[in-house]
């Protein structure tokens, strides 16, 4: 079984002055700007790293929830934050970490299964797992 979702983003001028929207296939982005302003200089708008960190967060949520499920707990709320660092490198920038942060309240579960049910999930969740997928790049000039 593959699951494809879609997003799209449009992009022009130069990377200081230009402009760039983000949307969504379900909608919930529509026309988002991005722009270098809300990259690198936190102007009203959305960017890249942010994207990736509720991508991530949200992922790790609902693989704990199942992770929960399966060992026979169900959680009264997860909440998790995902910070991306994005850095200065030599040939440009990088994400170099990201950290989550997961509270969750759950009955009748121990401390130690918790912990070993959120790190079996850090290492499963599939945004966990994106940085070791194949990438296609298909590029077409107008």
């Amino acid at each position: 079984m593959t699951i494809k979702k879609t997003a799209s983003s449009n992009w022009s001028g130069d990377i200081k002055s230009g402009k760039g929207t983000i949307s969504t296939q379900s909608g919930a982005l529509d026309n988002q700007p991005y722009g270098f302003n809300t990259r690198f200089e936190d102007k009203p708008g959305s960017n890249p790293e942010e994207l990736v960190g509720a991508a991530h967060s949200a992922c790790f949520s609902m693989a704990l929830s199942l992770a929960l499920g399966d060992a026979g707990y169900t959680a009264d709320d997860i909440s998790t934050k995902a910070t991306v660092s994005l850095d200065e490198v030599d040939d440009g920038f990088a994400v170099s970490e990201i950290e989550l942060v997961v509270n969750a309240k759950i009955t009748d579960i121990s401390n130690e299964q918790f912990q070993t049910l959120c790190e079996d999930t850090k290492k499963g969740c599939p945004i966990s797992k994106l940085l070791n997928t194949s990438i296609k790049l298909t590029a077409t000039l107008n």
